[in-house]
């Protein structure tokens, strides 16, 4: 059975030219010397003016850009196939126009570096989420006939109101039509300001560790609650990072609910209502992206084992010795499943390729 990685990112060329064109968040930084390395600026608390350039952001090398280093990395971890999608902010930051523009040339240009490795590569698809409704459900369309996209890859923003806003209908209604599985990923995180005044002092460990997980549990949660999956009750999301802390916190958001008065009131509580427990079985899949015998645990008991798929994060979280080829992030996520599945050979079959070869039609 090959292993699959289904979450894996990639700032193609020319994402990476959109990026060195701009000033302001998200931008990168080009070196004012040949042996400098860029700077990755995606969150607005990272341009800080009292910060020198140097030292905002994040360096991005060739990891980031180049598929012959993922390909390489790939080789380097036992990776027989990659799912990969545009990383964060994707294209959320463009006006209308542009963005519709941009995906469709990204997901084209994405379309073809994955045809140059066939049977090795496939993508999620970017949508234009900041133009209208209409442009991102054509290009819903143009997705779904593509050769190597298996599905779309959103953040937690939507149309800029949230993925609980009504407006997403008719782009909910397209992806449950022409089934494509929705990777939903977060990436604004939280208000800096929960993090306390010396947040600074702890690098990105806060925003990353934690913003990034209770993004996407806030943001899936509101999505239950209005009420998403009652109107689109076959509509596919994977999740990044295992759902955030939702296999945690679902008994307890399900507990909040049984006790609302307002819910009750708004009849929202009748007994054929669906659960979360129910919406996370039935319309969720994981990654195993959790580093930890705990996490992936807790992500297969929650969801199943037949809806949690391997995953590495790729070009993110690359070793702080830049001697070392493999790399310690995917090896605690193998070290997880072996572990956690030491007694089910099957269970860590359909983890690390079966689950995703299945759900996404991969050509194995």
């Amino acid at each position: 059975m090959p292993v699959i990685d289904i979450h894996t990112h990639i700032y193609p060329p020319s994402f990476m030219n959109l990026l060195r064109s701009r000033e302001t968040v998200p931008y990168i930084r080009d070196g004012g010397s040949a042996d400098s390395t860029s700077r990755l600026i995606i969150l607005p608390g990272e341009d800080d003016a009292l910060v020198p350039p140097a030292s905002r952001g994040r360096p991005v090398g060739s990891n980031y850009y180049d598929i012959s280093k993922k390909v390489e990395f790939m080789d380097t971890h036992h990776i027989d196939i990659s799912v990969i999608s545009l990383a964060n902010p994707w294209l959320d930051f463009l006006d209308p126009v542009e963005a519709v523009a941009a995906a469709r040339s990204i997901n084209g240009e994405v379309d073809d570096i994955c045809s140059q490795h066939p049977g090795r590569l496939f993508a999620f698809g970017t949508l234009p989420l900041s133009a209208t409704t209409e442009d991102i459900v054509e290009e819903i369309g143009i997705l779904s006939g593509a050769k190597c996209m298996r599905g779309v890859i959103m953040g937690t923003s939507g149309l800029g109101k949230g993925l609980d806003d009504p407006a997403l209908d008719p782009v909910y209604a397209a992806l449950e039509n022409h089934q494509q599985l929705t990777f939903i990923h977060p990436h604004y995180g939280l208000p800096s300001s929960v993090f306390g005044p010396r947040a600074s002092e702890y690098g990105h460990v806060l925003p990353l560790a934690l913003g990034f997980p209770l993004e996407t549990t806030i943001a899936v949660t509101r999505m239950f609650l209005s009420g998403v999956w009652d109107r689109f009750p076959d509509l596919q999301v994977l999740l990044a990072h295992s759902g955030g802390t939702l296999p945690f916190l679902a008994g307890r958001i399900e507990s909040c609910i049984g006790h609302d008065a307002y819910l009750m009131k708004q009849g929202k509580l009748r007994e054929s209502r669906r659960t979360l427990w129910d919406v996370l079985n039935k319309n969720v899949y994981l990654d195993a992206v959790i580093y930890s015998e705990v996490g992936l645990r807790s992500a297969m008991e929650t969801s199943g084992a037949d809806r949690v798929m391997f995953g590495t994060d790729h070009p993110f979280f690359p070793p702080l010795d830049e001697s070392e080829t493999e790399w310690e992030s995917a090896k605690t996520n193998y070290s997880a499943i072996k572990s956690t599945c030491a007694n089910n050979i099957t269970d860590a079959e359909n983890i690390l390729g079966a689950n995703a070869a299945r759900v996404l039609s991969l050509d194995t």
